[in-house]
């Protein structure tokens, strides 16, 4: 349960004159390491987010009007991920008991084991107050029982009060000057998917294919592993005034009822009702659009909310700015385009809704993050960063190698917004349009997949930590601790298609495998090795799936449905039928087929086939030698398309 607290009194440390005083003082001190700055740009703010709960009946009332269609009864045989797993493998001294915790509601069968090591400090040292709170037989917050203790339970506490200073002792020296708690559990989480993606591997040969992939996908490389050899390449883009053209001209007069002209109003307005769907069609919402599902999605949304409204938005520059991002997603893509980001944009806009966080955010950051949502794939080339990096594009020389397209994104967006005939954030105030901007930059960097772990470290880190120093509740004080948790809510919608159900899921999982496997025959291609997943007579796609859930969208949604609870549990809850999908196909599928994939001999003769039926060349083809990175002028733009087509 979320908990906002925009003003925290000062408190005077109190003199030392008994252990629990000093354990007081300790606990203050390491509580007192979070940041603890005011976020109330926005006039009324602080009247908007009082600090309070929602009750059973607000929450049981919602649940029921935005029903998803997916079974509410939570799964018995749900799977816990793999930090909670590998957590009990481990050595017992790895698990902080949880004795002084016990106020703290069990929601999910999880809450009662912390795998975070600050929040483990933080526990381990309550472990210790309340210790010696019995000792000295003072009041406890936890228990209020004078019942004295024997010799022996003394002793015992005693002891295991020794013991648990020791571990935080031990702990605290662990730590480097230049790591934050959050990389603690990234470190630590990092470890704990190794030795996960380890076994996996030793499963089968599939099984080798997919740890690789979630390893170099998902986990920042070390400086080590980047000598690689690279090579020159160029990524279309595409920059057009006939857009923009051709979006004044569709915005004459008045304002299409739903941002875009539609031939049948009936059906749209019956998509319109499900936008707080969690399986919302995206695909036939962008039928009915004419393959403008950004711009109507971008104004329905807005409007709705009345955010448009509340920032005084041009509405003409602002539909002319959205058909010029939507044009910018590549339709040739079949997972990274325009579908995809209002998809996104959709799925943010669901969890936005939900009560628990409608009273902890303000409009501006609800804005941040729709709009984030909205472009954070913009002009994005079917490639991966590591291809980037590796044919050192352009792109990866201008970002330095660093979250390549993520950098290109957020620039590309608001790069337009320097065009006067685009720039709808003219009016807002430039406070206003600054702080929008800082927030839309991170959100869009976060969406690096290879900062997943260091992204849910820092999560449940702070969600850890702030339970346990506050009694149970979350309290997010900062704008470090606000924007990490808009975040997490940003990534997770990015990665959210096997939260949804089973038919939409895989048309997701058909488009992106498919969109991998494109920049495998580029890599043929260009004699470079083929990246994990992408080699279409090499695929893995049901335990590449299996491996997907367990590894990255499992622990990434444990924590928001923690987060966000009593939200999200159904999401879970299809995750793991999703999960069990694939895997119970994983043995039906017989050796060679797509599951193991062919043998040598047979993957050889596929793999020669295919080079007879494709032009041997030593570059990119053609279209990507016309390719520039700077704006190209009208002219060139129409050459270039000729040249394509």
């Amino acid at each position: 349960m979320f908990l906002l607290n925009r003003s925290k009194n000062v408190m005077d440390i109190p003199e030392v004159s008994s252990p629990v005083c000093a354990m007081d003082i300790v606990l203050h001190s390491i509580c007192g390491t979070q940041t603890r700055l005011s976020f109330s740009e926005e006039p009324n703010a602080s009247e908007k987010n009082e600090s309070e709960e929602l009750s059973p009946q607000i929450v049981e009332e919602y649940l029921s009007q935005h029903s998803t269609g997916m079974p509410r009864k939570l799964s018995d045989q749900r799977r816990g991920s793999f930090l909670y797993r590998s957590e009990a493998d481990s050595s017992s001294r790895g698990l902080s008991r949880t004795s002084s915790m016990s106020s703290m509601t069990d929601k999910n069968g999880l809450d009662d084991i912390i795998v975070t090591p600050f929040a483990q400090i933080l526990a381990r040292l309550r472990d210790v107050k309340h210790c010696m709170n019995r000792l000295t037989q003072l009041p406890s917050g936890d228990d209020d029982s004078d019942n004295r203790l024997s010799g022996s339970d003394q002793q015992q506490m005693l002891l295991d009060s020794l013991s648990d200073i020791d571990w935080v002792l031990d702990h605290l020296n662990k730590i480097k000057a230049r790591n934050s708690v959050g990389e603690m559990a990234q470190s630590k989480f990092k470890r704990m998917l190794t030795r996960e993606l380890s076994q996996f591997s030793e499963t089968s040969r599939s099984g080798n294919q997919v740890a690789e992939w979630v390893s170099s996908t998902y986990l920042d490389r070390d400086d080590d592993e980047l000598d690689i050899e690279k090579r020159n390449a160029r990524i279309p883009m595409i920059y057009t005034k006939r857009i923009i053209n051709q979006a004044q001209q569709a915005l004459k007069g008045n304002f299409p009822k739903f941002g875009v002209e539609v031939e049948d109003e009936d059906a749209m307005e019956e998509m319109v009702a499900q936008l707080n769907n969690w399986n919302f069609d995206m695909w036939k919402f962008n039928t009915i659009t004419k393959d403008h599902p950004l711009v109507a999605l971008s104004y329905i949304v807005l409007t709705e909310r009345g955010l448009l409204r509340s920032f005084n938005i041009d509405m003409h520059p602002f539909l002319k700015y959205m058909f010029v991002i939507e044009a910018n997603y590549h339709k040739t893509n079949p997972y990274h385009n325009a579908v995809h980001g209002a998809d996104v944009m959709q799925a943010c806009h669901v969890l936005l809704g939900y009560p628990v966080v409608e009273q902890v955010f303000t409009d501006l950051e609800v804005f941040a993050a729709l709009f984030a949502a909205a472009i954070h794939d913009v002009d994005h080339p079917g490639l991966t960063n590591s291809f980037l990096t590796t044919t050192s594009s352009p792109l990866a020389i201008l970002y330095n190698d660093h979250a390549v397209l993520e950098n290109h994104h957020v620039a590309t967006a608001f790069k337009y917004l320097h065009e006067d005939e685009l720039n709808w954030t003219a009016a807002m105030p430039d406070k206003q349009r600054q702080l929008l901007r800082k927030m839309a930059i991170d959100l869009v960097l976060a969406t690096d997949m290879s900062k997943h772990l260091s992204l849910m470290a820092d999560i449940k880190t702070t969600v850890e930590s702030s339970k346990v120093a506050h009694n149970g509740k979350l309290v997010l004080e900062s704008y470090t601790e606000r924007i990490l948790v808009l975040q997490g809510i940003v990534h997770s919608c990015d990665i959210s298609s096997a939260t949804k159900s089973l038919p939409i899921y895989k048309s997701w999982t058909e488009k992106v495998i498919e969109e991998f496997c494109q920049q495998g025959d580029r890599e043929r291609e260009l004699k470079l090795p083929i990246s994990p997943m992408c080699d279409r007579y090499n695929l893995s796609i049901e335990k590449s799936q299996v491996g997907f859930i367990d590894f990255i969208v499992l622990p990434l949604w444990e924590t928001l449905a923690e987060l966000m609870y009593p939200f999200c549990q159904e999401m879970l809850t299809q995750l793991n039928e999703n999960r069990n999908y694939y895997f119970n196909r994983i043995p039906e599928s017989p050796r060679g087929s797509i599951t193991d994939g062919p043998g040598a001999e047979e993957r050889s003769t596929l793999i020669s086939n295919s080079e007879k039926r494709k032009p041997r060349k030593g570059a990119l083809p053609e279209e990507d030698k016309l390719s520039d990175l700077s704006s190209i002028d009208e002219a060139d733009e129409v050459a270039a398309l000729e040249t394509t087509s």
